[in-house]
């Protein structure tokens, strides 16, 4: 056994103990679909003197920070979106009273201005002019104030104090150094006015609303004003308004008025539940997956699986060491990540097997480097049109459908260190024994396996029949179609906009129907109920207040006992449209982007046979979900955008082989041929890894609990789907694509083997 191979096996364990330290050390950004909180989408809107540009959003965006940070929110979440809006995320916010409060705190526009008093007026009078304005005072009586002259950027700070013994609380208030200076010229021009004149008074107005109109105190003399560059806010207030005021000015004037478009409360307990699931569904799809990889690979399949362990441990550690945020679809990306991992050392380990087959003297060691080198190609473009996917979840999604993006593209890189060098080490570390040099069998490589020697006798030449496949295919699509036309898709509320509100009671005899009538006699007959993937019932109804959602909750109390609400999402209209079409979007650029790569790392004819592909792929899901009327929301989005990715991965593995096989093909050989012989050839890796994925989904599906089980059916269905269209839908088109566009035949290099009677190891 060599020096290096030993040396890259210290290197790895090095590795893996810092990632040990990073688990241990480094806590985990949970998202607030995990930990329960509330969260907040709010739309800025602009005016003629401020639009509604990115760089007043990040104005308002540090203004809202100020005001989270009063609330004494610990680890909340304020990013911009887009040009125009604000998420806010308060984790541990979990009740109606208390998310309403803080939306209420959070999105007041608190535009605090300072006006000079022209005089008393009647409450329906117009103003003498056009900048002035009639208001009704905090005194009882209705003035007419000025244009502005102190905004609320030139307050530099506020507090609720109690002067000397009084029991009277009031806001101080600081002024910067301009609105100091303005300050004293307003006090000073009003103490020019005789005491009891309107016109010796100034108007503190928050938010169209006068707060404050004292009169300037008799010591203060005319042109003189008050100096210092402070005052004090009177009005009658409490402990707590007073608090609460100068929170607001102390987090200063919103530049931009805000709207309230979507928000959301999630209960603990979901998020708590969805972990524990997941993880058990994680380990169990990995025994699972480790014991078949085993059973077909022998001592390098048990290498493998030991990378296959050590890739959580790894994808894990960079998710901390990132400061990414872990989502519940995040979750379900880690756990499917895993089938990806697998799927590199299936490439490998059949193609080292073809080369101990057809040079056994090269010994063993020899046909694992020639089985790396030989696969390398395919993982590395397989896993780029994943990433591509995963990228532009990234980019055009939000939310957990975001965090979905960042943990399969951190799961994605993940699986390829542990395949491309966790699992080579290993599986170096195996064969080089000279134990198993003596028993090639033992090693998993010693034959291509009962499945390939099969087909090998068979020969089936299934592009002789590619009419048929296309054709059943086309009726599939039929299908699939009728029934988004007919039965329509069930979209959820963060495509139609609205209230989504789910339930669980403890009367667990309580019918669908029973809970549909009691929410239409809450006086909501035309909202749709249902049986619910994380509670019992989801309620989806047009836009409720509070009150209106307490009345469907207690009819539902009537009937199911205690009621308890899990999750409670709002979502503005336009805001479900531009989410819809963002949808459609991200599914035309992830066509656009793996057209474009396999365009350039093969053909166009290849990457249009594969988009074809991806697209019957996902309309076929689409459709079925159609059928059953499952939900369509932002988690089965993440689910489509995976199935892209699938379906451009196994695709990509039997082109490889197709180019491959191609390049080095004879003169009169055929290109329906070498596609046939090259479907045949990667049947056993595409059996194997499907396999393998399935252990995964199928763990999730039946362990993952009712949050995930919608979005493991759509990858198990699209999984099988997308298997089976890359050798009857991408091939069969790509055949008939060469035959009016023909590939040129390439000869490719020779890959440099040792001698077959020299036995040497490299």
């Amino acid at each position: 056994m060599s020096r290096g191979v030993w040396v890259r096996f210290i290197l790895v364990l090095g590795l893996l103990v810092g990632c040990v330290a990073l688990a241990v050390n480094v806590k985990p950004n949970l998202g607030l679909d995990l930990r329960g909180g509330a969260q907040f989408i709010f739309e800025a809107e602009g005016t003629e003197q401020t639009p509604a540009t990115a760089e007043n959003v990040d104005k308002t965006l540090e203004v809202l920070r100020g005001r989270v940070d009063a609330l004494g929110v610990a680890e909340s979440t304020l990013v911009r979106q887009g040009e125009n809006r604000i998420l806010v995320e308060l984790p541990g916010v979990t009740s109606d009273e208390e998310a309403q409060e803080a939306e209420d705190r959070i999105g007041s526009t608190a535009q605090l201005t300072i006006h000079e008093v022209i005089g008393t007026a009647q409450p329906d009078a117009e103003p003498a002019k056009k900048n002035n304005q009639v208001l009704p005072s905090d005194q009882g009586d209705t003035i007419e104030v000025g244009p502005t002259v102190i905004q609320g950027e030139e307050i530099s700070g506020a507090s609720a104090v109690q002067r000397d013994q009084s029991v009277e609380w009031v806001v101080a208030i600081d002024f910067n150094g301009e609105g100091g200076r303005t300050w004293a010229d307003i006090t000073g021009k009003a103490a020019c006015n005789p005491s009891g004149d309107p016109k010796r008074r100034i108007a503190i107005v928050l938010d169209g609303e006068v707060i404050s109109s004292p009169e300037v105190n008799t010591d203060v003399g005319c042109n003189v004003g008050i100096r210092g560059g402070s005052t004090d806010i009177t009005g009658n207030f409490t402990s707590e308004e007073s608090k609460d005021l100068a929170a607001l000015i102390e987090g200063g004037a919103l530049p931009l008025e805000l709207r309230a478009i979507s928000d959301r409360l999630v209960g603990p307990s979901l998020g708590a539940a969805a972990i524990d699931a997941s993880v058990e569904a994680g380990i169990i799809g990995i025994a699972l997956t480790g014991l078949f990889i085993i059973f077909v690979y022998r001592l390098v399949g048990f290498a493998a699986t030991l990378a296959l362990a050590s890739y959580a441990l790894l994808a894990y550690a960079m998710l901390v060491g990132l400061g990414s945020t872990l989502t519940l679809p995040g979750l379900a990306g880690f756990v499917l990540a895993i089938g990806m991992a697998i799927d590199a050392n299936v490439l490998v380990f059949e193609r080292a097997r073809e080369e101990y087959q057809a040079y056994p003297s090269a010994g063993l060691r020899r046909a694992l480097q020639v089985g790396f080198n030989k696969a390398w190609s395919a993982i590395i473009d397989s896993n780029i049109t994943t990433l591509l996917a995963a990228g532009l979840l990234f980019f055009l999604g939000s939310g957990p459908i975001k965090g979905f993006g960042v943990t399969l593209s951190i799961g994605v890189i993940a699986s390829m260190v542990s395949a491309l060098i966790i699992a080579r080490v290993l599986c170096d570390l195996a064969v080089s024994n000279k134990a198993v040099a003596r028993r090639p069998a033992v090693s998993g490589l010693g034959s291509v396996g009962k499945v390939r020697q099969w087909l090998d006798r068979k020969d089936p030449q299934l592009m002789t029949r590619r009419k048929t496949w296309l054709g059943i295919s086309a009726a599939a699509l039929v299908v699939a179609v009728a029934g988004i036309v007919t039965q329509g898709l069930n979209l959820g509320v963060e495509f139609t906009g609205g209230r989504q509100l789910d339930y669980s009671v403890t009367n667990q005899d309580m019918t669908v129907d029973q809970a549909r009538e009691a929410v239409a006699d809450a006086g909501f007959p035309e909202a749709v109920v249902q049986t619910a993937d994380t509670a019992d019932f989801t309620v989806r109804v047009g836009e409720v207040s509070n009150e209106e959602e307490q009345r469907i909750e207690d009819e539902l109390a009537s009937v199911g006992g205690d009621v308890s609400k899990v999750d409670d999402q709002q979502i503005s209209a336009s805001l479900g449209e531009q989410l819809r079409n963002n949808a459609l979007i991200a599914f035309g650029v992830a066509f656009l982007a793996q057209l474009l790569y396999l365009a350039i790392r093969f053909k166009w004819t290849f990457g249009v046979a594969a988009v074809l592909g991806m697209a019957h792929d996902v309309i076929l899901v689409v459709g079925l979900f159609a059928w059953l009327q499952k939900p369509i929301d932002g988690i089965f989005l993440a689910a489509a955008m995976t199935i892209v990715g699938l379906s451009v991965n196994d695709t990509v593995v039997v082109f490889d082989r197709i180019r491959e096989r191609w390049w080095g093909s004879k003169p009169e050989d055929d290109f329906t041929d070498v596609s046939n012989k090259a479907a045949v050839e990667t049947i056993p890796r595409t059996v194997n890894t499907g396999l393998g994925s399935m252990f995964i989904l199928a763990a999730l599906v039946f362990l993952g609990g009712d949050s995930l089980q919608d979005f493991a059916i759509a990858l198990l269905v699209g999984l099988v789907v997308g298997t089976v269209s890359s050798v009857f839908v991408s091939t069969p088109l790509l055949t008939y694509f060469h035959e009016k566009w023909p590939m040129s035949r390439v000869k490719k290099e020779k890959v440099e083997r040792a001698p077959e009677d020299s036995g040497a190891v490299v």
